[in-house]
């Protein structure tokens, strides 16, 4: 059922995401990274070997492991940017997007704020998505130019995934700022889709 849902032509265990979580929290929990290359090959052996979506979940969980703290800097991006790219689904790259790039953007704004630019140009749909994003839980700490001038390469695109992340994105924003995307939607009625529009302003009277 999963797998149809998912349209993933990868299988599923049929592991909920709670017992996944679980098992990789004690299978991982004696895990040590001398360096953060080591942290890398783990992480990318489990993804690139996985014959099931949990797996690469699994994978995805090995990321955010709280020895990994030290790694989360820009050098970590490369990482990401393959299990994005190969992932090219949503599931993955949402979590990544809001789980491991946004937070090192918080950190690092200057170095991500460019590379984040640059993504927002990608031919690739899924490091579009992962710019518009990336900045979902930043509340009062949303760089609007940036989610701004992110959005603003995909407005023409007919793509379903990124139209519904720019809704997302601007949603969210919504809850702390919601006369702002109110005008932001205004502005940019004429080139914002349906689904962009709806989305944005789905909380809002």
């Amino acid at each position: 059922m999963m797998q149809a849902y998912m349209k993933s032509a990868m299988p599923y265990h049929g592991v909920n995401a709670p017992l996944m979580r679980s098992t990789c929290r004690r299978l991982f929990a004696d895990l040590e990274f001398s360096t953060e290359k080591v942290w890398h090959t783990y992480v990318l052996e489990i993804w690139r070997g996985a014959t099931h979506r949990e797996e690469r979940y699994a994978a995805i969980e090995l990321t955010g492991h709280k020895r990994a703290m030290p790694f989360q800097t820009p050098a970590a991006m490369p990482l990401y940017e393959e299990i994005i790219v190969t992932g090219a689904w949503w599931d993955y790259v949402d979590a990544v997007a809001s789980q491991r790039v946004g937070p090192i953007l918080r950190i690092h704004r200057n170095p991500m704020r460019k590379m984040m630019l640059a993504w927002s140009k990608s031919p690739n749909m899924w490091k579009r998505r992962t710019s518009i994003i990336c900045q979902l839980g930043f509340e009062k700490e949303t760089d609007l130019d940036l989610l701004y001038e992110c959005i603003e390469p995909s407005l023409a695109s007919d793509e379903f995934f990124l139209r519904k992340a720019i809704g997302w994105a601007l949603r969210q924003y919504a809850w702390t700022d919601p006369a702002e995307v109110k005008r932001y939607v205004r502005r940019n009625e004429p080139r914002l889709s349906g689904l962009s529009k709806r989305e944005a302003l789905k909380n809002l009277k």
